[in-house]
């Protein structure tokens, strides 16, 4: 009896002591994070806006580009959006009619418009605004603060400033996604600009040293 009895106690200390460790625990092995990479990134979305128009040979019509400009106006239409058309009968005056809206914006009307829902009717183009947003989800994250890190691990709020500020500064956020990729070509006139500027600038000293006005001055 006495043994039984030593072995109950000896579970409930056991017991005991496995739950005062867990409550010192930071939460399970898969949420440990014991790097220095930042768990908390960027995540991208894209909105699509969508203007039905109607076309005819000659692409818009004046009334239809003065349509065209003043969505674009009340849109905003900036650095970073993507303007496309969907045009059925792929007519070209169209397409020119739009860019040329489009390049009052500092834009262009790039290639293959994204799906988007509804049917175009006969004599109908849709003209597609895709616009990217970027965004730290559950950032500050102050969840799971303890005395003791028992497991080293990165706090779970660790990368929410820089990252949070990177995705609200950036002019386009599909740039966190994939950067701008370049032509390929070594511009040699840009390049060695400030190289060439350097070189040439006179030195400081050349003009000799600032004479003093004796003149000037108080006191007797």
């Amino acid at each position: 009896m006495k043994n039984a009895h030593n072995n109950k106690l000896m579970g409930a200390i056991a017991l005991a002591l496995g739950v005062g460790l867990a409550g010192c625990s930071s939460g399970p092995l898969t949420e440990t994070n014991t790097s220095l990479y930042s768990v908390n990134q960027p995540v991208v979305e894209r909105t699509n806006f969508t203007l039905d128009v109607d076309t005819d040979r000659s692409g818009l019509s004046i009334s239809e580009q003065q349509r065209v400009n003043g969505w674009f106006e009340t849109m905003d239409l900036r650095y970073g959006d993507r303007v496309t058309i969907e045009d059925p009968s792929s007519n070209p005056a169209v397409a020119d009619a739009v860019n040329q809206l489009a390049g009052r914006y500092g834009l262009i009307v790039e290639g293959v418009a994204p799906t988007t829902s509804g049917l175009l009717g006969a004599g109908q183009a849709r003209v597609v605004i895709t616009r990217s947003s970027a965004t730290v989800p559950g950032c500050p994250n102050w969840e799971g603060r303890y005395d003791g890190n028992y497991r080293n691990e990165t706090s779970k709020n660790y990368g929410c400033a820089v990252n949070s500020n990177l995705a609200a500064m950036v002019a386009n956020p599909e740039d966190l996604l994939e950067g701008q990729s370049g032509t390929g070509e070594t511009v040699i006139a840009t390049g060695t600009k400030a190289i060439e500027t350097f070189r040439e600038a006179a030195p400081t000293g050349a003009g000799g040293l600032q004479q003093a006005n004796q003149a000037q001055g108080g006191g007797n």
